[in-house]
């Protein structure tokens, strides 16, 4: 497999994610930079905006083990990573497996549950391991999460931690749909009932997880110049001197950025980086993992306004 077999894999994948989910151009290039890249994906947006539609099609295209969470206030660690139950008839505990256990993992409302439930995540969204009664069981190299959050609800809801966050690779903004768009989404799914299911639009695998793996082989290929490393570097050292921001990104983000910008440029056909791919993704790999200062948040500066700043004033190699 070489680049321009990732671009087209990419643009097979758009294609059958966009059977069932009406624009959201941009959230799709991000989980599939995603995807290349092996992070996790954080999906925020109001309700009734297709977080949750769009991770299952996501899933169905791609013929990976698929497994769901919805989270609530009243789970449990034991109900995500599974337990070691006693079996009366071999006097032996069996490990039954939670729905963690899978390639591909929607969260859906992952900020519904308490803080001690979504620590359950920390280990596996790191390691792609987790560990029960002190046994740790892989989860595979290509375990992924795709999380959902409504940003407006106030009850009921808890903040992710911050470890967390810095877990996640993007955290991407779907926002209400252009008039356009939305006359389209009511026309296809106006005349269903209920929740519709991604094989409601017949969408199918259109690839495996061999050709997943083989893409991710060529996107870590992707030439790096040492030029594009110093500017990423430097970008996010920014967060952390600017007087707007009081905790900036760590280390993480720079490898995570470094390694997006490698699966972006794959998708644009291109076996090397530019400083347009890193500028192209800096808002959704930072956005969540900066604290602005309590000057910023009385001023109601917003965190993506400074991001847009720090890379405006960042030099970008030529």
């Amino acid at each position: 497999m070489n680049v321009s077999d990732v671009a087209g894999l990419a643009k097979t994948i758009r294609a059958e994610v966009g059977k069932a989910i009406v624009g959201q151009d941009d959230a799709v290039e991000k989980l599939l930079i995603a995807l290349f890249s092996r992070g996790h994906v954080l999906l925020e947006g109001p309700p009734g905006t297709a977080k949750t539609l769009l991770a299952q099609c996501f899933a169905a295209s791609l013929d990976l083990d698929f497994g769901r969470i919805q989270f609530t206030p009243d789970l449990m660690p034991s109900d995500i990573l599974g337990a070691n139950l006693f079996n009366f008839q071999t006097s032996t505990f069996t490990l039954t497996r939670g729905p963690i256990f899978h390639e591909l993992l929607l969260a859906d409302e992952i900020n519904r549950t308490p803080p001690k439930t979504q620590a359950a995540l920390l280990e596996a969204m790191q390691e792609r391991a987790v560990t029960i009664d002190g046994e740790r069981h892989d989860l595979g190299e290509r375990f992924q999460v795709i999380a959902t959050q409504n940003p407006i609800e106030q009850q009921g809801v808890y903040p992710l931690p911050e470890a967390q966050l810095d877990r996640f690779l993007f955290k991407i903004d779907i926002g209400y749909p252009a008039e356009e768009e939305e006359i389209r989404i009511v026309a296809q799914h106006g005349a269903r009932f209920g929740m519709p299911r991604p094989g409601a639009f017949e969408i199918s695998a259109v690839t495996d997880a061999a050709t997943l793996r083989a893409a991710s082989a060529v996107v870590e290929g992707i030439k790096l110049v040492d030029d594009v490393v110093d500017y990423v570097v430097r970008l996010v050292r920014q967060t952390r001197m600017s007087q707007d921001i009081e905790a900036g990104a760590s280390p993480r983000a720079a490898v995570l950025l470094a390694g997006a910008a490698r699966a972006r440029a794959a998708l644009e056909g291109r076996d090397y980086v530019i400083p347009d791919d890193v500028k192209a993704l800096a808002r959704p790999v930072l956005r969540h993992r900066v604290l602005l200062s309590p000057t910023a948040e009385i001023e109601g500066r917003r965190v993506d306004e400074i991001v847009d700043g720090l890379i405006e004033q960042t030099e970008a190699p030529r």
